[in-house]
Order: structure tokens, then sequence, then C-alpha cells
């Protein structure tokens, strides 16, 4: 890491009071190393005592070194969208299902936490999608996406019809239920389960899944991070269609909106314990290689 971490940003699952006492127990233990905790606002809510400072999202960025997540990918994906500009390295303490990003045990977190504080860690890149909405020549929507961007239909069960472009070059015309932009990271989410390939995380890289193409000769396209991907929705038949960023919020869209998705401007840090491998938590989270 950049500099020597002397205040730690601590951030719970919004809403779910049974971390309160996983991040009680972290925090006292960061006490112990003496080092400066700072809590999340809401995390701050979920427990009983008020021992700590705490800050707003939007604030938290500016005042610590190192931020450790308690939570599941979900949580983490919140959290990196907020303070990837601020250049904060994350950890993840996994309380979730998946945990690719979340990825310490948490009754093994004072043992991981500790050793990287101790420098026994490795960080890794991850990129970010930035996606903008134009209509008529004007941005009137733009966000981050740690996952994906996906273009979707809305609540009826018809196809949608859209154009895409690479780096201004026609690609094609499809109906399908919608289309997924992926990060290396979001390669193993929706993108997985809608026919996708995974990408190892170094590789500079975006996924184009569609979902459930007319045409099933429509597949999943691989291009460099460094391309600009145009989505233009044609022919929405008067339904909703809709823009998601990691699945927890989305844009409403109308025929001939035009969608620019880039690689963002700053990648985001993840920092595990040394001896992490990428293979072994696709093992074990997609339960590979189990002997029959």
């Amino acid at each position: 890491m950049a500099q020597p971490i002397q205040t730690i940003g601590l951030i719970g699952k919004y809403g779910d009071d049974t971390v309160g006492k996983d991040i009680h127990r972290l925090a006292r233990y960061l006490d112990r190393r003496k080092l400066t905790v700072v809590l999340e606002d809401h995390t701050a809510g979920l427990l009983e005592a008020d021992e700590w400072a705490h800050y707003s999202m939007d604030a938290i960025g500016r005042h610590i070194d190192l931020a450790i997540v308690i939570g599941g990918d979900g949580t983490m994906l919140h959290v990196a969208r907020q303070l990837v500009d601020f250049q904060v390295p994350l950890v993840g303490i996994n309380l979730g299902r998946l945990g690719f990003l979340t990825d310490i045990p948490a009754d093994d977190m004072e043992s991981a936490i500790g050793r990287i504080l101790d420098g026994d860690y490795e960080t890794e890149q991850r990129f970010l999608l930035h996606a903008e909405v134009l209509r008529g020549g004007k941005v009137v929507h733009g966000a981050l996406a740690l996952n994906d961007v996906v273009v979707n239909k809305g609540e009826l069960a018809r196809l949608i019809e859209f154009e895409t472009y690479i780096d201004g070059e026609f690609v094609n015309s499809a109906r399908a239920d919608g289309v997924i932009v992926a990060t290396p990271t979001g390669s193993t989410a929706y993108a997985l389960s809608a026919g996708g390939p995974i990408i190892h995380p170094t590789l500079a890289a975006v996924v184009i899944v569609p979902i459930c193409p007319h045409t099933l000769s429509d597949r999943p396209l691989v291009v460099s991070s460094d391309s600009v991907i145009q989505i233009v929705p044609t022919e929405l038949g008067g339904q909703r269609s809709y823009l998601s960023f990691d699945g927890q919020f989305n844009f409403s869209l109308t025929d001939r909106d035009h969608i620019y998705v880039r690689r963002a401007k700053h990648p985001l840090t993840l920092v595990h314990p040394c001896g992490r491998s990428h293979y072994a938590v696709l093992r074990a989270k997609l339960q590979w290689g189990g002997k029959l």
C-alpha cells in the first residue's frame, strides 16, 4: 500500500443488525493494535457502543488508509463504487454466501487482518466500468459498476431490440432479453449465469453477453477494456427497459437512448492475506473438482 496504515474504516452490511457483534469485535482488536478506528454512519448505528468516530460514506474516504468491509459481495460492490475515487484499498470479511470479493471468513478475521497489518498481504487491481446515457445529445445519467452494466427488459416477457457498437463500429442488431457488459470481476456473476466465460481478474478485457438472444448464434464477445461499447435500444415495443449497475440500482431507458460503457478512470485495490489463489476461490465457490 502507498502509505502506512494508521486509520481504518469499518463498513458493515447496510440494515443488517446481526453484523454489529462482528464489527464491535474487530474494532476492539484494532484498538488493541493502537490503530485509529472510524465507522461509517450506518455501521455505527449497528453498535450499542458509541466509542468511535463515524462519518458518512461520502466523507469517510478522506479520513482512512484502509477500509474493511464486513458483509457479502453486494456490500463490497456498493462500497467499492463509493470509495474508488479516493483510492482507498479494501479488505472484505465474508458474512454472505459466495464471497468472491469478501473472501476472509468472519471466524478468522482477527488472524487474517493481523497478517495484513504485519505486512503479510498481496494487493490486486480491479477496474470498474463507467456508463452514461445520452438522450437527445445530452447526458441524462452516469454511474460506476464493478461487476456489470446491464441493459434489460422490464416486467413483460417480451424481447427488446438493440444495436451494439464497439469503438464506433457497428457489431450487430439483436433481439434478446437484454445484454450484459461485465468486467473480469463480474464475469463470475450475472454474466456467468447467462453463459459468458470466466475471465481472469488480471486481464484487461470486457465481456459482452447477450441475455436469452432470439438468434442462437449470438454469442458472448470478449473485447479490450480500452474499448468504448455503445448500446442503442431501437425497439422497446412500448415496454419498460432499464440500465442497471451491479444489479443494485437502475435507470429507465427509452428508444434511441445511446448508452456508452467504458473503463472507469480509477481502479480498485483489493487486499488479501498472502497465499490467496484465484483458482482455489473458483474451486471453492463454484464447487469445482469434487470427486465422484
